[in-house]
């Protein structure tokens, strides 16, 4: 016998729509969020009016506190999307920025409902950047500002730990050159060369492109097999070393997802039948520690133990699992994450539900609301199975962790602040601002700019073990042949910052 306080997932709804093709509106943000509502609502069977919570991940132009949106936008977006439902939600949330976002609010108001603090909830989101972009290009713009009132809690922009203006003054300045540094680093823990390191990732990434070629919500349903993505041609640039443009993240999409969690009594009042009920068996919600203070950069210890830590509170290990989704906006939490769960790249399962960030798309914080949506689908399709979704944000700093199961599960809490206050306990270096001497080069990529002009970053340790980190313009030679790892540099601060040259 359940308790009637026990959280079941019932309705999922995603939408999408693609430039010049049948059907495209040119939708804004809040129009694709209310949309995929509209589905989850259609899906569960329920009306709008029962709906008590809106929760919404907000969009990638309102995520930074200096970020202007081109076209304005709604300063409450979950209420945009409540009006254009007739919902009227005593709540409204908006969540913090993060690909962790959408697995944080199931993992957060699940919690809610057995407590008794929510009843019925709707989690949405949407990302229109694609649109965006080529409206805002038209000398008749519209104005997408909306003002709808009432009450709004705005949780701020969680950067804390993960947007450094000292690290970005360095070259730090966008997530492909922040991931290649984990990527690079993992590379030279495994022995490999940068050829053999370019081929894994192609090998990991070509069975996402299948996934994606088969899915109707993907911004790029195109097959490509391991050599074409990690070869460099003119439509597939080299971006930060080892990355080329195929295998990053793609965010121009016009992408909305939304989830209906409820209770089991209101399940049960509203009419949704119980085969439509989906269960959050086991969750979990890690932080990593800011950039310079980690231990090891070929890995992530929050993100392996939110991994495992799900799986404990399910009482099921990966080899239970039918399906998994783990959140690819590069290769690096791919191959963090699959290791911790000790599953083989090429698993058969495979490694997305969805054709992951670079394929299916990356809807800003939003994605994996759609990696959670397919899992419902695949679940009911197949009762009495398992699937898990790892959600990653920041810079491998946030980890948000779900296992979902049609097998009826009480609700259980996680362990997630004891486990979070051991990795708080680990001792971290230093970071030196104004590096100078001798220092060995821990971690590095190099950038590539459109026009052909590269830059090169380091991460470092001067001899007393203090952090830093470096432009190395100077040493480009050393980054793009060899193995710059473990290699001594000497490093020196200027007005400009700190620069690193050959020893």
């Amino acid at each position: 016998m359940l308790d009637e306080r026990t959280p079941v997932l019932v309705g999922a709804g995603q939408v999408s729509e693609r430039p010049g093709e049948p059907g495209y509106r040119q939708r804004r943000p809040a129009d694709l969020a209310a949309d995929a509502a509209r589905a989850a609502l259609a899906d569960a069977g329920v009306e709008a009016r029962a709906i008590d919570t809106v929760a919404a991940v907000p969009q990638f132009e309102i995520s930074l506190p200096w970020a202007v949106p081109l076209l304005g936008a709604s300063d409450n977006f979950p209420r945009s999307v409540a009006n254009r439902l007739g919902a009227e939600p005593r709540r409204a949330v908006l969540e913090v920025g993060g690909g962790q976002a959408p697995q944080h609010l199931v993992n957060e108001f699940a919690a809610a409902i057995a407590d008794g603090d929510a009843d019925v909830v709707l989690l949405t989101g949407a990302e229109a950047i694609s649109t965006i972009a080529a409206l805002a290009a038209r000398d008749d713009r519209p104005d997408f500002t909306e003002s709808p009132g009432g009450q709004l809690e705005a949780r701020g922009h969680g950067l804390d730990g993960i947007v450094s203006a000292h690290h970005v003054a360095h070259g730090l300045s966008d997530t492909s050159s922040q991931y290649a540094l984990f990527d690079n680093a993992r590379r030279a823990r495994l022995g490999m060369s940068r050829a053999e390191y370019a081929a894994a990732i192609g090998r990991l990434f070509e069975p996402f492109t299948a996934v994606a070629a088969a899915n109707p919500h993907a911004a790029a349903p195109v097959f490509r097999d391991a050599t074409t993505l990690m070869t460099p041609t003119a439509a597939n640039r080299p971006i930060a070393d080892p990355y080329t443009r195929y295998v990053v993240a793609r965010d121009k999409v016009n992408q909305g997802a939304a989830l209906l969690l409820t209770s089991v009594a209101a399940a049960r009042r509203l009419g949704v039948p119980e085969d439509r009920w989906v269960y959050l068996a086991g969750h979990a919600d890690l932080s990593e520690r800011p950039l310079l203070e980690r231990a090891d950069y070929a890995t992530s210890p929050a993100a392996v133990r939110a991994a495992r830590h799900a799986l404990e509170v399910a009482g099921i290990t990966a080899a239970d699992l039918t399906t998994l989704d783990l959140y690819s906006c590069y290769a690096a939490p791919v191959f963090v994450l699959a290791e911790a769960l000790g599953v083989a790249t090429d698993d058969p399962r495979g490694l997305t539900v969805t054709g992951g960030l670079p394929f299916f798309g990356g809807p800003g914080n939003n994605y994996s609301m759609h990696a959670i949506a397919t899992t419902v689908a695949r679940l009911r399709a197949a009762p009495g199975t398992y699937g898990f979704v790892a959600a990653n944000g920041g810079l491998m700093s946030k980890h948000s962790t779900g296992v979902y199961t049609t097998v009826p599960y009480a609700f259980r809490p996680s362990a997630s602040e004891r486990i979070q206050a051991e990795l708080d306990a680990v001792p971290a270096p230093a970071e030196a601002l104004r590096a100078d001497g001798p220092a060995v080069i821990e971690t590095y990529t190099v950038k590539h700019a459109r026009d052909g002009r590269r830059e090169g970053v380091v991460l470092g340790r001067l001899a007393d073990g203090r952090r830093f980190v470096a432009r190395a313009d100077a040493v480009l030679d050393l980054l793009t042949d060899g193995e710059p790892i473990g290699a001594p540099v000497v490093v020196r601060s200027t007005a400009d910052g700190n620069v690193v040259a050959a020893r």
